[in-house]
């Protein structure tokens, strides 16, 4: 396990989910934590509590990702809290599946990719402008992104753009010692729209079928590669975009 004492990491939309899990692990590792969340105060407080517990400093901030002002307040609290940002995680985002092309409107086109894609830009645009040298950045992608899935054109596109910055970004700042990088997971159990057991029963079994493992990936086994991605073993990895999916093919 990494040493992150001394370390402040900021992920966005840790109220729940990915989110909430990376940010235990972060903070079980000794990092001091800053938890964004936009709605759900109660889940964002049982996040607190739980960091808490570990002994380490925490701080909730509720800020809108697709608004770029919150987001400055976002990063403008935390330095005020800890004096300094050394990890960020871009983690917030919104899912839609089973959604033919022929059939999305451009209200739903417009909150995904003001979310998934405008709010990952502006995270990471902030990430980079604020984040302690050798420090980190890390993208949450999907799967979608490398395997087109039909019903997930609009979702699949608002996560894909963001990787794009996530190339460009890693040449901008590299000399700075800072790395970026983009986990990419496989649909994840007790998460997002599996959130519940008997959510998308079709999806779930098309997804299962084309994973050698038999399973959906786990909360834990994405805040495993954000660990190494904080860590100083991938303090020479940055660019790069790793598929967190058992081997799956689409």
């Amino acid at each position: 396990m990494y040493d992150l004492k001394n370390k402040v990491a900021l992920i966005t939309g840790s109220a729940r989910g990915l989110g909430k899990a990376i940010a235990e692990r972060y903070a079980a590792l000794g990092a001091d934590i800053v938890i964004n969340y936009s709605r759900d105060k109660a889940s964002a407080d049982e996040v607190v509590s739980n960091i808490q517990a570990m002994g380490v400093q925490v701080l909730a901030v509720k800020a809108d990702v697709s608004k770029v002002a919150e987001l400055e307040r976002l990063f403008a609290e935390a330095i005020a809290a800890f004096g300094k940002i050394d990890i960020v995680v871009a983690n917030a985002g919104i899912e839609m599946v089973e959604m033919p092309v022929v059939d999305f409107t451009e209200e739903q086109f417009d909150r995904l990719f003001s979310i998934n894609t405008k709010g990952s830009y502006f995270t990471m645009q902030q990430a980079a402008k604020h984040v302690s040298d050798h420090g980190r950045i890390i993208y949450i992608a999907s799967s979608t992104t490398s395997f087109p899935v039909t019903g997930m054109a609009i979702y699949g596109g608002s996560k894909s753009t963001p990787r794009y910055l996530v190339d460009v970004l890693a040449k901008e700042i590299g000399h700075r010692g800072v790395t970026v990088n983009s986990i990419i997971p496989f649909a994840v159990d007790k998460s997002g729209i599996f959130a519940e057991a008997d959510s998308y029963p079709e999806l779930r079994k098309q997804l299962l079928d084309s994973c050698p493992m038999g399973r959906l990936a786990e909360v834990e086994d994405v805040a495993n590669l954000a660990e190494f991605f904080a860590g100083d073993l991938s303090s020479f990895v940055s660019g790069q975009h790793l598929l967190v999916n058992g081997g799956a093919t689409n």
